[in-house]
């Protein structure tokens, strides 16, 4: 079934390929299906370490979401992130041109087109310019579009990424047989779902813990100032784990989801698990106490280093709503506490947000956070093109999914 009203979005991750289909109705967005498969090691840190494992990947992420939804798509918005990403702030200013020096569309345009010209090179490409402030004739103004004056000046937020990173996605994203339609910094695009306009305005720190990196947010006053990625994620805990205790990968990010722990004032019980040895060693014991320690320091070294960036930046201080966590790795129990005690900060969990059937837990995760922005108002963005849109889950998926759910549980009783 085709449908012009489609729109897909896809995370790629260095754990994980999730996509989310939806349709733009007279309401807002209705999701129409997900799909969600292991990277098998196709992603490595942001950065494309296996096209072929990639392409394969994407491929079974979309072909779930579309066969969900009954629909086939060709192009889809996809994140960017990794250790690549650059971003900068630029103030430029045009000659207003229209009548009596009345700012004119074109005269906005211009500004981003200078900006291109500008700011050059030639292993990056420009993803996002984004006007944080206008000036007519020095005076700050909200939208300069009909002010008189003789200088419109602006201070954008731009963002580069590295070009052989992005064509490497485009060519896994070709080769599994779609197009992309748009590239989004995927912490932009994160923000779009687990936070509100108010949220933006107040100031708020937003930090995305995913597998291979974790993306950060700072918005101000409606636009966002600052944006860094670390190539450091919740696959480097799993690996420390795995070191650790002697284990294959799949256990090791097991007992981290089960029985881990970010602090340990957290634990609610010191319990013990049972993993299997490999080739000829022993079955390994692991407490719940040692496995929270392990992830306690690596937390708490990656908000520190966070915290660092921030204060040097002088961004903390204007951040008057907090830190919202999001991404998968914002799940291990304890890692709020362990945020406010670092960042010295009010934190929450950052939740996808505008989806009318808060009951659909498979979406409403901090780990759909990103594909779920993707499928909001972003395609060719500026900022300002950025709004919130209602999503709602397709029920009929929603009833089937939990009824799946509900079998699994009988099965396992």
């Amino acid at each position: 079934m085709k449908n012009n009203n489609i729109v897909a979005g896809l995370d790629i991750g260095t754990t994980k390929v999730c996509c989310v289909i939806a349709e733009e109705t007279e309401n807002g967005l209705v999701v129409k299906g997900t799909g969600t498969v292991p990277s098998k090691g196709g992603m490595r840190n942001g950065l494309i370490a296996n096209i072929g494992k990639m392409s394969q990947a994407i491929k079974e992420a979309v072909g779930k979401a579309s066969e969900e939804a009954n629909v086939q798509v060709n192009e889809l918005n996809i994140g960017i992130a990794g250790e690549h990403i650059r971003s900068m702030r630029y103030r430029s200013y045009v000659a207003t041109s229209g009548a009596n020096g009345e700012v004119m569309q074109s005269d906005i345009d211009r500004l981003n087109e200078d900006v291109k010209k500008l700011i050059s090179a030639n292993d990056m490409e420009i993803l996002h310019i984004i006007p944080e402030r206008y000036f007519v004739d020095e005076m700050e103004v909200e939208d300069p579009k009909g002010f008189i004056g003789k200088k419109l000046e602006a201070a954008h937020h731009i963002i580069l990424a590295s070009s052989a990173a992005i064509t490497n996605i485009e060519k896994a994203v070709e080769l599994a047989g779609y197009s992309v339609r748009s590239k989004v910094l995927q912490p932009l695009a994160s923000s779009v779902s687990v936070l509100d306009k108010n949220e933006k305005d107040l100031g708020i720190i937003l930090i995305d813990i995913g597998g291979g990196t974790t993306d950060i947010a700072v918005f101000q006053k409606g636009v966002i100032r600052y944006s860094g990625i670390i190539a450091v994620g919740g696959d480097k805990i799993t690996e420390t784990i795995r070191q650790y205790f002697s284990i294959v990968t799949e256990e090791a990010e097991r007992v981290k989801k089960e029985m881990g722990y970010a602090h340990k004032d957290a634990i609610l019980e010191n319990t013990t698990v049972r993993v299997p040895g490999v080739g000829a060693k022993e079955d390994v014991v692991i407490q719940t106490e040692i496995l929270t320690e392990i992830i306690h320091r690596m937390m708490k070294e990656l908000f520190e280093f966070i915290d660092g960036k921030l204060r040097r930046e002088k961004l903390k201080r204007n951040a008057r709503g907090g830190v919202v966590l999001t991404g998968g790795g914002a799940m291990l129990r304890g890692v709020n506490k362990l945020a406010e005690e670092i960042f010295g900060m009010p934190t929450k969990l950052g939740l996808p947000q505008n989806i009318e059937n808060k009951s659909a837990a498979e979406i409403s995760r901090p780990e759909f956070a990103t594909a779920l922005g993707l499928v909001q108002n972003i395609p060719g963005i500026t900022s300002e093109q950025i709004g919130n849109r209602t999503v709602k889950v397709k029920k009929k998926n929603f009833v089937k999914k939990m009824m799946e759910k509900l079998g699994e549980l009988f099965e396992e009783l």
